[in-house]
């Protein structure tokens, strides 16, 4: 038997009154998701442990049988591995966004979604002057610090400070003091640079400063295929998940085109699913689309990213005869352009049926599955 589970980020939200108090997955038009609701057996998932932030780090470790509790250590440390980062003993790697910063206030926690090769330029300039770090440039806005011998630091996502002032959220504890120097000579190297003149004339948002945060050590997760007896593999465009990939022992599964935006390869990632299930038991289709879209506040761009995903899972569901789930990770509501943990809402094809029609917030509440823990949701997959 094979499966593939479909994450789409961020994909759950509230009911918006403007648009008949429906959330954008009742709005959207999804007929393979509710296809998969309709034939199949659906239920809500919690996805976020009490205590922890609401973060696709911790949904998605939870989703795959991973107790964030047991195993998470930060962020920053996940995506390290998946760039290939060797952390050594007592070195903390933080998340380290490429953000913009006016008047004290977080505007844009992506820099415009700054191009890979204009952070890469701004890190390489940037590294000279905090030679007491290491920088390590990745994918757009997402970058990497590492603190050797660090003690660690309690920071916020700057995407949850969106339209707030800044100053209460700056980074807390043993490794304040280098972040915040860091953050200081960043904004100080960052105004004049070449990348953000070129940008600012081209009417583009610039690079004001770096904003590190989610650091951690490096992690030890148990192997994918000894936990559960079969091999898996991971599609996404998101260090984080491919992180999680490379130290579970799945295969990290890379599709051309993939962007973790708004523009990625939706195609390209489903005919990577059906042709990885050649080698592998398990494929973990991860989107970004529909949470970015939250983080902008539009309602317009989330639809689109849902239904497009939607038309790729028909190409799974028409080309292979695996078992089939669809879900978000955590909801990314656009009237708070951030996440929460309330429950999300799976479907699952090939586990027999129910009385759902449809695939929703409201509709999967009525499955037969009930509520349940995410951290039982692959065993009751492979069952």
């Amino acid at each position: 038997m094979k499966y593939v589970v479909v994450l789409g980020d961020g994909m759950a939200d509230w009911p918006d009154p403007a648009h008949d108090g429906r959330t954008p997955l009742e709005y959207a038009n999804i007929p393979n998701m509710d296809r998969i609701a309709r034939d199949g057996r659906c239920g809500m998932l919690a996805t976020v442990p009490e205590g922890f932030e609401p973060g696709s780090d911790i949904a998605n470790l939870s989703v795959l049988g991973y107790d964030p509790a047991k195993y998470y250590t930060g962020r920053g440390a996940l995506e390290a591995v998946s760039m290939g980062v060797d952390l050594g003993e007592g070195d903390i790697a933080y998340r380290c966004n490429l953000v913009c910063i006016r008047d004290g206030v977080m505007e844009d926690f992506s820099a415009g979604h700054i191009t890979s090769a204009e952070g890469a330029a701004l890190l390489a300039s940037l590294a000279g002057e905090c030679a007491a770090v290491g920088l390590y440039p990745g994918v757009s806005y997402r970058h990497l610090l590492v603190v050797a011998g660090g003690g660690g630091a309690a920071t916020t996502p700057p995407h949850d400070i969106v339209g707030q002032e800044t100053a209460e959220y700056l980074p807390d504890g043993p490794d304040a003091e280098l972040l915040l120097r860091c953050m200081e000579v960043s904004r100080r190297v960052f105004a004049g640079h070449p990348v953000n003149v070129r940008r600012m004339a081209e009417g583009k948002t610039p690079a004001t400063s770096i904003w590190p945060w989610s650091g951690g050590a490096k992690p030890a997760l148990p192997l994918f295929e000894e936990k559960y007896g079969r091999s898996g593999g991971i599609i996404s465009a998101v260090d984080l998940l491919n992180g999680i990939a490379r130290c579970a022992g799945m295969q990290v599964i890379t599709v051309p085109g993939a962007t973790g935006y708004l523009d990625t390869d939706y195609e390209g990632k489903a005919r990577a699913a059906v042709a990885a299930l050649a080698d592998v038991d398990f494929v973990y289709m991860h989107v970004e689309a529909p949470d970015e879209a939250g983080h902008l506040g539009s309602w317009d761009e989330k639809v689109k990213a849902i239904e497009r995903l939607d038309e790729v899972i028909g190409i799974i569901l028409e080309e292979t005869e695996a078992t089939v789930a669809v879900l978000p990770d955590h909801p990314t509501p656009i009237a708070l352009k951030t996440h929460t943990s309330d429950p999300v809402p799976f479907a699952i094809l090939g586990k027999g049926t129910d009385d759902v029609q449809a695939y929703s917030e409201k509709d999967a509440k009525n499955g037969s599955y009930g509520t349940m823990n995410a951290l039982d949701f692959l065993a009751l997959l492979f069952s």
